[in-house]
């Protein structure tokens, strides 16, 4: 996030004033951490909330504010902060171990609630994130089909590491990112979203392609949307080409459907890549995918096969305080209409933004499906009706282009006014949510707007 001119926001001076230990910290923290912080997307002006304690649908920070929280642990917490049967079954599993260094019976039944809810996870194996899940992933699809080529999609985000850090937010011409090595990068070819006939174009003419990979609902968790109909043409050209077809839906995976996407729209991957909630707000990730290629991690079938195995290692694979929280969190999802409820109070609350949106004059709109919403914040100035705006007809450039400077004061002002969004970007819905948080979502809005509308911040219909 750039610096922002401070010079009479008196939104900005609202935020200092509540949060005055917050920024002591902040100060602290950046003497020992790069920028202060520990993730990039919590990078805030002039600094961040510092979070003390949470329940359902709220959180406090440490300097005693309660806010509607839409970060949802970045994703990861569909049922909410604190949920009494996940954390029963942390605590048993505490009190019995927290590391034993031996395999546990929890892996099996973790695994054995995944393979019953992913149409793809015929066989399941732990890592302990989501970027650890994309690189196997990516290392099996090598493995299976001998090849070396991962086709992406400009801007959908699989992890940090370097097969997959440039083409999301920079480098969308494919070259590698500051260190990454231009090797990797060019066994990469990047496409622009949606972009089927380019895929087939590769496909056809780079014989090296070993999978094609993607966000099944599109980038960024749908702010770039990708239809269903885009999913089945991947799914006949990688398998008319001998590619393999990678679902990342550490995102979507127990959100969008307890299946996943692929269960939703009846789109079935060769491999998945999955995380936060199947780990049920703890660490952990996890690869699901036809036995065949996870048979390249088996030692019996390497030896059989004789053939070199995939070595897999992680001192957290298959956490057992991450197991049981995962179980405890899978059970609930299979059992009630967890995202169902989630996604359905989102519709609600995308709808009552915008009309307040358009009911302030405001060319901007909030979108998206599921549980998902995002902020379009219209940088080139098109001409928007907030409450009949369609995301699928813009381009990448003008979706996730944005004008930082409005934004952060518009982050400030919902914080101020009680509601945590997920950044500038939007927010994600959880289970936990009421129609009293609709309420004081839409009061936030309405007042926020109406401060950048002061501070003259905001473009005008």
């Amino acid at each position: 996030m750039v610096e922002v001119p401070t010079a009479e926001s008196r939104i900005l001076a609202a935020y200092r004033a509540r949060t005055p230990r917050a920024a002591e910290l902040a100060r602290q923290a950046r003497d020992l951490i790069p920028s202060g912080i520990v993730h990039d997307s919590r990078r805030t002006w002039p600094y961040s909330i510092y979070g003390d304690r949470a329940a359902g649908s709220r959180k406090w920070d440490v300097d005693g504010n309660e806010y509607v929280d839409y970060y949802g642990g970045h994703g990861s917490l569909i049922l909410g902060h604190q949920h009494p049967k996940v954390i029963a079954a942390i605590e048993a599993q505490l009190r019995k171990g927290m590391h034993l260094a031996a395999a546990n019976e929890l892996e099996v039944e973790w695994a054995r609630r995944i393979q019953a809810l992913v149409p793809s996870a015929e066989r399941v194996r732990f890592t302990s994130s989501g970027t650890e899940a994309t690189q196997l992933a990516i290392r099996l699809a090598r493995a299976a089909t001998g090849r070396g080529r991962i086709v992406r999609f400009q801007s959908h985000f699989h992890g940090w590491h370097d097969q997959v850090s440039f083409g999301v937010t920079d480098h969308l011409d494919g070259t590698p990112a500051v260190g990454v090595l231009a090797e990797v990068a060019a066994n990469t070819t990047l496409v622009k979203p949606n972009d089927v006939a380019a895929v087939e174009r590769v496909l056809a003419t780079q014989r090296d392609a070993a999978a094609v990979m993607i966000e099944p609902i599109g980038s960024s968790s749908g702010m770039i949307p990708t239809s269903p109909e885009v999913l089945n043409a991947l799914r006949e050209l990688t398998a008319r080409h001998g590619a393999l077809l990678i679902f990342d839906e550490v995102v979507t995976g127990f959100r969008v459907h307890p299946g996943g996407a692929q269960a939703l729209y009846g789109v079935v991957p060769d491999i998945t890549t999955l995380a936060k909630i199947v780990a049920g707000g703890m660490p952990g990730g996890a690869v699901a995918a036809r036995k065949d290629i996870l048979d390249w991690l088996d030692f019996e079938v390497a030896a059989a096969s004789k053939r070199e195995r995939i070595n897999h290692q992680g001192t957290h694979n298959a956490h057992p305080l991450s197991a049981a929280a995962g179980i405890a969190t899978l059970d609930l999802i299979r059992d009630s209409d967890v995202c169902e409820r989630a996604s359905a109070t989102a519709a609600r609350l995308r709808a009552g933004m915008n009309e307040i949106l358009e009911g302030e004059g405001v060319p901007w709109a909030i979108y998206g499906e599921h549980s998902f919403f995002h902020l379009h914040s219209n940088p080139l100035g098109e001409p928007i009706r907030p409450t009949t705006f369609d995301a699928r007809t813009l381009t990448l450039d003008a979706l996730k282009g944005k004008d930082e400077r409005v934004l952060a004061k518009l982050r400030l002002a919902m914080l101020v006014n009680g509601v945590d969004l997920k950044g500038f970007r939007g927010g994600l819905v959880s289970a936990a949510h009421t129609e009293a948080d609709i309420d004081v979502t839409l009061d936030a809005w309405r007042r926020s707007l109406r401060a950048l509308k002061e501070e003259e911040a905001l473009p005008r219909m």
